[in-house]
């Protein structure tokens, strides 16, 4: 392999490192320097000094919705693309229906099962 079908990596590369030192070089030079007083440091909020801690603690139940989410997140990722290849697979000869069927199985006992410990639900 030669050196010239690296070229377009190249140029792209070099583009990019341009880029963002230009853009980083524009904020340093053209930024605004805050001298860091206590008023410049505070948190605004309508003109009303804040109250309460900064850094509230979440409920674990946030947490478990939001990996809940990132695992059903992930099953569109993986069936968006088996959608696409599903036909090729088929004219082929190559049987992924199956697959297919016991992941989403997995992925609905799953369903069912944080539904039934109400991982769901959200407390008032």
């Amino acid at each position: 392999m030669n050196a010239a079908a690296y070229l377009p990596f190249l140029i792209q590369a070099i583009l990019a490192a341009l880029i963002t030192g230009g853009i980083i070089g524009a904020s340093h030079l053209f930024g605004q320097r805050a001298k860091h007083t206590p008023i410049k440091d505070s948190a605004y909020e309508c003109g009303i000094a804040g109250s309460g801690l900064a850094h509230t603690h979440f409920s674990v139940k946030f947490y478990v919705t939001a990996l809940l989410f990132m695992l059903f997140d992930l099953e569109v990722v993986i069936l968006v693309p088996w959608t696409f290849i599903y036909r090729e697979f088929l004219h082929n000869g190559i049987a992924i229906l199956g697959p297919i069927l016991f992941f989403l199985g997995v992925l609905v006992l799953g369903l069912v099962y944080e539904i039934k410990k109400g991982a769901l639900e959200w407390e008032k």
